[in-house]
């Protein structure tokens, strides 16, 4: 299997560059079981598509403005993406710089304080500690600005410092959203409850190697980012209810897919907290949900690869021609798509 298979061509015109005045007015893709045909719906309907019983279930990260600049002592520009918060006001971070900093060497940061190069990780990582006067999650608040993805063409504004959080984001530590939230609004999340259907979290902080290309042409020597997950008892609780009533666990995102696979242990949904480094492609089977909401991902990537291990990649790549040719807007402040199992009548 190579990472070639999973390229598909997209007009930059369809790269949603902002997100729409309302969270649920965005297209949702609706991708029946089997040979269906594809249903161009809004997320808005998504209670008609579900029943009562059925489980949303949804990650509950907060985005921290990860984004900082600076300089050397030799005048050098850095670039700091904060990829992870550490203990002791240290983090592990990206560096976009022209010439690699000395290891024991400071960074003056543009926001006032200093980052000290700790050490060079050997996954183009570094590790970092910030003398800034205080906690640095707080101290981020006020500094850091908030790290649109690469493909987003322009400057994060006072919008996006709410339109790029979900509305239910509340445990701090993702440099990135989980994108597939983001369209749930109050109206949305009531009209969801007053159909029946349960709602529960996951907690995965999504890391600043989401963005880092497949870069081995053999999918499978591919090395998966780690990122950090909690799956807690009271989410295992309410999965096993559903079941044990016949209704179906829906993820919210490609993220909550990645968190509850990780928390099985023979087939059986546990509590789990921890570091996962789970790479899902065509071959693996999900034990962990019924469907699947999410947006659309970048060609080439390992999260196309994903879901094509849902879906079936002919259903995936059939669906992908069809959003391209119906103008929908893709990525983290695009549109959606609702898949079900390769399997029919799943």
């Amino acid at each position: 299997m190579k990472t070639s298979d999973f390229h598909y061509d997209l007009p930059p015109a369809l790269i949603a560059q902002a997100p729409l005045a309302e969270r649920s007015a965005s297209r949702l893709l609706h991708v029946p079981p089997g040979d269906a045909a594809l249903e161009d719906r809004h997320v808005r309907d998504l209670p008609s598509l579900l029943r009562a019983g059925d489980l949303l279930v949804f990650n509950d990260t907060r985005v921290i403005p990860a984004r900082l600049f600076g300089a050397k002592a030799t005048g050098g520009r850095v670039e700091i993406l904060i990829e992870r918060l550490l203990p002791g006001a240290e983090a592990r971070a990206q560096l976009g710089v022209s010439k690699p900093p000395q290891v024991g060497s400071r960074i003056a940061l543009d926001a006032g304080g200093e980052a000290e190069v700790l050490a060079r990780l050997d996954d183009g990582f570094w590790q970092l500690r910030f003398h800034v006067g205080g906690a640095l999650e707080d101290w981020l608040q006020e500094a850091g600005q908030l790290p649109l993805p690469p493909y987003i063409a322009r400057r994060p504004d006072k919008a996006d410092a709410e339109r790029y959080q979900t509305v239910f984001a509340r445990e701090a530590g993702a440099v990135a959203a989980p994108t597939a939230g983001l369209h749930f609004d109050a109206p949305l999340l009531e009209a969801l409850r007053a159909r029946g259907i349960e709602t529960g979290h996951i907690t995965l902080h999504v890391g600043a190697g989401t963005f880092q290309p497949v870069r081995v042409d053999d999918v499978q020597s591919h090395r998966m980012h780690s990122e950090w997950i909690n799956v807690g008892a009271g989410l295992v609780e309410q999965v096993r209810r559903t079941r044990a009533a016949g209704g179906r666990v829906i993820a919210v995102g490609t993220t909550v897919v990645r968190a509850l696979e990780s928390a099985l242990v023979d087939g059986e949904l546990q509590p789990f907290s921890g570091d996962t480094s789970i790479f899902i492609y065509p071959g693996y089977r999900l034990r962990s949900i019924d469907a699947l909401m999410t947006n659309f991902h970048l060609p080439e990537s390992t999260l196309l690869m994903l879901v094509s291990a849902f879906a079936g990649k002919a259903r995936i790549f059939a669906a992908y021609d069809h959003a391209v040719r119906q103008r929908y807007r893709f990525f983290s402040y695009g549109d959606a798509m609702l898949l079900w199992p390769q399997e029919a009548g799943a």
